[in-house]
């Protein structure tokens, strides 16, 4: 295993144990920086804590406290990149940093373990997340429009931080490879090596597609949605996510989160609606629209071969970490059953279509 490789894996705190802040301790971090308290009700998440903040008055916030072994520089960047992407598209919902009482978007914190973690308070967003609840057609044009808009609202933005290599951005899907050795069942193992086959064949292609900042995860968690607004999406949330990538793998990363959770002739016909919107703003490459459902295909295999790992790991985490995995056998079995060249052709009826 190559040190490169390792790096990759750790990046953005996901080897980092998770150390639970109680919500005692953290609202004593609100009160001593940001001068109020509140009633707390906590998020599951992957490698943080993250709270819904109420308080007497009625305002809501979102209250994170990094995994400590997450780096500064990319909540920097996180932080950087949603002010950028506001200013750019002031319509788009996205959360607002609020300052601490000395004017700092986040303050460094030792919780009682002596872990050191960084304390940032964001607005809340009214909704419900997309994956409490279903979509029809036209709420996923929708979906579609504000990920193209997001993908326009990130265009132009530079950070230190959006350098980094990150497990969950699939163009790095070859350095996960020896993540296979936590895959105990054959069959399994073998359906990944295949797709990961796969992947190494149409690298040299991502390789030479456009690419810029993006959310990267465009998921059914991170969609704020309500039902009763013709606009559909409320908000996106998380952007723990980003990092600067091919186009091509944002969108796979949207559509991948569309896919049925049962066996279905076709896995990408919630997708085609997300695609359709997103047409409708901005374009995509003959390439980029080729390379696209294998994307999607290599994202199941890089869920797959995380969280199997990250469950071992975090044993306590287990049913969060692994609530999206079962699903994607059936998924990656549905790509499998198709040739290289079939897969390419899955979404090429868009060709020619720009917004």
């Amino acid at each position: 295993m190559t040190q490169t490789t390792i790096a990759v894996a750790d990046q953005g705190g996901l080897s980092g144990a998770y150390v639970p802040v109680s919500t005692d301790d953290a609202n004593g971090f609100l009160q001593d920086h940001y001068g109020f308290r509140g009633a707390l009700r906590r998020f599951e998440t992957e490698k943080d804590d993250t709270f819904k903040v109420t308080c007497e008055d009625g305002c809501k916030y979102v209250l994170k406290i990094a995994n400590p072994s997450e780096p500064l520089e990319e909540i920097d960047f996180q932080t950087c990149l949603m002010r950028h992407a506001a200013q750019r598209d002031p319509a788009l919902r996205i959360p607002k940093t609020i300052e601490t009482t000395d004017g700092r978007d986040f303050v460094p914190v030792t919780d009682k373990g002596g872990h050191e973690r960084v304390v940032r308070v964001l607005s809340y967003l009214e909704g419900v997340p997309l994956d409490s609840t279903e979509s029809n057609p036209r709420e996923r044009v929708e979906i579609g429009k504000v990920l193209a808009r997001m993908r326009l609202a990130t265009e132009g933005f530079s950070h230190p931080g959006a350098a980094r290599q990150y497990a969950w951005d699939v163009q790095h899907l070859l350095t996960l490879e020896h993540l296979l050795g936590h895959v105990e069942d054959t069959t399994q193992r073998a359906a990944l090596e295949q797709g990961i086959d796969r992947f190494r064949n149409i690298e040299p292609v991502l390789r030479q597609c456009r690419r810029q900042v993006l959310h990267n995860d465009f998921s059914k968690s991170n969609i704020v949605v309500d039902h009763n607004q013709d606009e559909f999406v409320m908000g996106i949330i998380d952007f723990g996510d980003s990092v600067k990538t091919a186009i091509a793998v944002d969108v796979a990363t949207a559509l991948l989160n569309q896919l049925p959770q049962g066996p279905y002739d076709d896995l990408l016909y919630r997708g085609r609606d997300v695609l359709s919107g997103y047409l409708q703003v901005t374009e995509l490459t003959d390439d980029e629209l080729a390379l696209i459902p294998h994307l999607v295909m290599a994202r199941v295999v890089t869920r797959a071969l995380l969280t199997l790992w990250r469950a071992k790991m975090f044993p306590e985490n287990t049913r969060y970490i692994m609530r999206n995995t079962y699903q994607g056998w059936h998924q990656l079995d549905w790509f499998l059953a198709r040739s290289p060249d079939q897969v390419s052709g899955l979404l090429m009826s868009f060709s020619g279509q720009k917004g």
